[in-house]
């Protein structure tokens, strides 16, 4: 990449998406072995590549990303479900060794290691057959072509650290709007007030791959930026995390004759859920400073 004071937000933002486009493919047969951790890095570079695509969408032809978004938006999904059940039997087991003795803590972590991977099993043939797709295929040759000839607008040549400044403002003021949201519905409803806290969450994680995006440019600035974020994010995965075990343990992860354990886990999942809501505020106080998007 050229000098900071001669990169233009274009150049900033295509290396990004090139180097998350080199990520995705990589991992195709990693992930077909089902290697460890393999299914979790090419979702997350789903989320880098989409995120990059809308955020700095301003910068492309008007429609011009919206397919390679929308495909995108599917291999990860395909992806999530996986991915989710390997999340969940992690947390499962986890904690199932911290329960007390008398719950007979090693016995249900089995238990449950044993749902979860049934679980897995189930959803696994989503994946391969994904990976397997033409619309797969038809993923890689769209981001190949973009890249090959971007559809870049007049934009997309102004100087890249004013501009990755102003949009990380942007995205920090979105973020801002729906942590503030959510927490106004703190006494909402449970499902309200749960669906509030996710979309901070997707909101602080835009904003988190922004920062990251701009930091080859900018520097520190924007990785203590990026790192601030993440922070919200982690809060906020918490509780989603959190809300969607103790919601498994109501209806699937229930081994048979565990009820008491099972209604411990429950427990620590509706304390793990207060927790992260009370230590919201703090956090996002330390991420919402204006000076936190000030790149130059």
């Amino acid at each position: 990449m050229a000098r900071p004071e001669t990169t233009t937000v274009g150049q900033v933002v295509l290396a990004r998406i090139e180097a998350q486009a080199d990520v995705l493919a990589g991992l195709d047969d990693a992930v077909r072995a089902d290697e460890p951790d393999a299914v979790h890095r090419m979702r997350v570079a789903c989320r880098r590549l989409r995120s990059a695509l809308r955020t700095f969408r301003r910068l492309f032809a008007t429609g011009a990303t919206d397919e390679l978004v929308a495909e995108l938006r599917w291999l990860g999904a395909a992806l999530g479900r996986a991915r989710d059940r390997e999340v969940l039997t992690e947390r499962f087991t986890g904690q199932a060794r911290e329960l007390p003795a008398v719950c007979g803590p090693e016995r249900v972590a089995r238990a449950l290691q044993r749902w979860g991977e049934a679980e897995y099993r189930r959803v696994w043939p989503e994946v391969v057959a994904a990976l397997d797709s033409p619309r797969r295929r038809a993923l890689a040759d769209g981001l190949t072509a973009l890249l090959a000839d971007p559809p870049l607008r007049g934009r997309a040549e102004r100087p890249a650290v004013p501009e990755l400044a102003r949009i990380a403002a942007r995205e920090q003021r979105r973020t801002g709007a729906r942590v503030e949201a959510a927490v106004a519905a703190e006494s909402a409803p449970a499902e309200e007030r749960d669906r509030a806290l996710h979309e901070a969450r997707k909101a602080a994680k835009r904003a988190r791959y922004a920062g990251e995006t701009a930091a080859p440019a900018v520097g520190a600035a924007a990785e203590r930026y990026a790192e601030r974020m993440k922070a919200v994010q982690d809060v906020l995965g918490e509780h989603q995390d959190a809300v969607v075990a103790a919601a498994a343990l109501t209806t699937q992860a229930t081994p048979s004759g565990e009820p008491f354990a099972c209604g411990v886990l429950y427990a620590w999942q509706l304390t793990a859920a207060t927790t992260a809501r009370a230590h919201l505020p703090a956090t996002w106080k330390r991420a919402s400073k204006r000076k936190l998007a000030r790149f130059r």
